[in-house]
């Protein structure tokens, strides 16, 4: 992760939920087949975010998925 990015992911942690969200929601529209991407104002969506908030142990942490590829 470039320094640019490194800064930018610790600034926006910092930001409140509704913000986060906010930037999500703005990121995901611009990733093209917007089709298969889901909506952060979906249902489904949230709760699956929120089960995965609440039990980290049934996640798997993004730098190990990052790696994989």
């Amino acid at each position: 992760m470039s320094a640019t990015l490194a800064e930018i992911v610790s600034a926006a942690i910092q930001l409140s939920e509704a913000e986060r969200l906010t930037i999500v929601s703005q990121l995901l529209e611009t990733m093209g087949d917007e089709e298969h991407l889901p909506s952060v104002d979906d249902e489904d969506f949230i709760e699956e975010i929120q089960r995965r908030r609440n039990d980290p142990a049934d996640s798997v942490e993004w730098s190990k998925l990052r790696d994989e590829n």
